[in-house]
């Protein structure tokens, strides 16, 4: 038997419905204007004529960065940080978490605390320069690494997780002769797939835009990520190298802004099934 929908529930889907419409307009409008900016005619971005669909339809901004060599070794720069970043990351976050997901490892408390209290406060810029300094890490690839290796929030996420698994898993491997690393690596990391690429999207995104530390941490141009690059000629109003580059500045600006947003916008279909599953099971309890 069909249940007749009451009027409210009616008007409510309804204000759902238009509510969606509204937020995809809101997400989806600046991109197509940043791509649209980004093959129009100079002087029709600068002049505001750009508000939706390309105008004088050009790609020799795109050109221009294509044969830009700095493109090049800042894409490659980004990329490698960005790689053993969240590789290191996903290491280092699941065998601190690993461990204290177990209720009888000794000064489990304390050590929860102590990680709980690096969310609130932090040595600060100075102190934190200094000991990269001193550990000789600057212009290296280690000083953009390392300083953010484990996030306080991310392990506290993949240890609650941990904490959900069944513990009878475990004790099975266990039995049959596996060790706390063979348990880890065999068992627990397969069922935390969800988890694990949730983080690991995170942690990627956060290294791709990243461009603060790169500030800091590194004088060699050629260690420079794409970030600084953006930064350069969005915020400084500097051009990249060629004739012309002057005069094409503002579709250069959004040119950019593509080319360094388009292959973390890739990634995000291939894990958006893991995102509900592993932050949900992952703040449940904690």
């Amino acid at each position: 038997m069909k249940i007749k929908e009451s009027l409210g529930s009616r008007i409510f889907d309804v204000f759902n419905v238009f509510l969606m419409i509204v937020l995809v307009i809101v997400m989806v409008y600046p991109m197509l204007y940043v791509f649209s900016a980004s093959i129009s005619n100079n002087a029709m971005v600068a002049s505001g004529q750009v508000v939706l669909w390309p105008k004088g339809i050009t790609w020799s901004a795109y050109e221009r960065l294509i044969y830009n060599p700095d493109l090049w070794v800042s894409y490659w720069n980004t990329i490698r940080y960005t790689v053993v970043q969240t590789a290191l990351t996903l290491v280092a976050t699941s065998m601190m978490a690993y461990p204290l997901a177990k209720r009888w490892l000794p000064g489990r408390r304390p050590i929860l605390l102590m990680a709980a209290f690096t969310m609130l406060f932090s040595g600060g810029l100075i102190p934190t320069f200094l000991v990269v300094q001193r550990l000789g890490m600057l212009n290296t690839i280690w000083a953009i690494v390392l300083p953010t290796l484990i996030s306080t929030w991310y392990l506290f996420i993949m240890r609650t997780f941990f904490e959900a698994l069944p513990q009878e898993l475990e004790d099975a491997a266990t039995i049959d002769g596996c060790g706390p690393l063979q348990v880890l690596l065999k068992i627990v990391l397969p069922l935390s797939m969800p988890v694990m690429a949730t983080i690991g999207l995170f942690t990627a995104v956060n290294q791709w835009n990243s461009f603060f530390d790169a500030l800091i941490y590194l004088n060699d141009r050629s260690m420079y990520p794409l970030q600084i690059m953006l930064r350069n000629i969005l915020v400084a109003g500097s051009t990249i190298q060629g004739e012309g580059d002057s005069l094409n500045l503002e579709t250069l600006k959004y040119a950019m802004i593509v080319v360094a947003t388009l292959p973390i916008l890739c990634v995000y279909p291939f894990i958006q099934k893991y995102f509900v599953q592993g932050t949900m099971i992952g703040g449940i309890k904690g």
